[in-house]
C-alpha cells in the first residue's frame, strides 16, 4: 500500500446527453492521471453540472446557492487537481460550463492544477480551448498544465474507443502533466507567516 500523501483528483463535466462524448472525454483523461499518479493514492469526484443546471441559475439570481451546489463548490475548493471538460457551443463554451465557475469564489482555483478539454462536432472548433478555455482559468489564476484536448466527434469509434492513436497520446501527455503538478502540490497549505507591524519591528531594534 502506498505512503503517499492521497491526492483529491476532482472532474467537472458540462456535457448534457446521458451518455455524452464529454464525460467519455473525461472519464478518459482521470484514469490516465490516476494511473500515472498511482492509482491506489488518487480518489476521483465527478461533478455533472447537468445535475446542478437549476441550482447554478437560482444562485445566479439569488446568489445563494442550494445544498448541492453548495457541496459542488466545496468538492472543487478540496481537489489537488481539477479536470474541466465542456462541449463547444458558437466556438467557445457552453453557457452552463460558465456559469459554474461563475458561482465559484475568484480565489478558489489559485494555484490549482487544471486540465482543460473540450468536445465538438468537428476539429475546426479546437481552437476555442486556447482562445475561450485557457483564459478563464489563467484569469482564476489555476496552473493550467500546457496540452489541452479537443475531441471531434469523428475521434471516437462505435464503441467509445478512440478511433485513431493521436487522441489517446494527446490525453496521456495532459493527464502526465496535470499529474505532475499534482504530485508537487503539497497535501496541506504551509499557514501563511505572521506579518509583525512595522512600529514593533522598529521597536525592537532600539532596544
Amino acid at each position: 500500500m502506498s505512503t503517499m500523501n492521497p491526492l483529491n483528483l476532482v472532474v467537472v463535466s458540462a456535457g448534457l446527453g446521458k451518455p455524452s462524448s464529454t464525460r467519455l472525454l473525461a472519464d478518459r483523461l482521470a484514469a490516465s492521471t490516476a494511473r500515472q499518479s498511482g492509482a491506489d493514492r488518487v480518489e476521483v469526484q465527478v461533478i455533472e453540472l447537468r445535475d446542478l443546471a437549476t441550482g447554478i441559475a437560482h444562485n445566479l439570481v439569488t446568489g445563494f446557492p442550494g445544498a448541492e451546489l453548495r457541496a459542488a463548490v466545496g468538492t472543487v475548493a478540496r481537489a489537488d487537481g481539477v479536470i474541466a471538460v465542456t462541449p463547444i457551443f458558437s466556438a467557445s463554451y457552453s453557457g452552463l460550463f460558465k456559469s459554474f465557475f461563475d458561482v465559484i469564489d475568484n480565489d478558489t482555483l489559485t494555484g490549482k492544477p487544471v486540465l482543460i478539454a473540450a468536445t465538438g462536432g468537428t476539429g475546426r472548433h479546437s481552437l476555442a480551448l486556447e482562445h475561450a478555455v485557457r483564459p478563464l482559468f489563467s484569469y482564476l489564476r489555476a496552473v493550467v498544465v500546457p496540452t489541452a484536448v479537443y475531441a471531434a466527434t469523428d475521434d471516437w469509434g462505435s464503441g467509445g474507443d478512440a478511433h485513431t492513436d493521436e487522441l489517446p497520446a494527446r490525453i496521456d501527455r495532459a493527464a502526465g502533466e496535470l499529474a505532475a503538478l499534482m504530485d508537487r502540490r503539497p497535501a496541506v497549505p504551509k499557514q501563511a507567516e505572521a506579518v509583525v507591524p512595522f512600529a514593533e519591528q522598529l521597536a525592537a531594534l532600539r532596544v
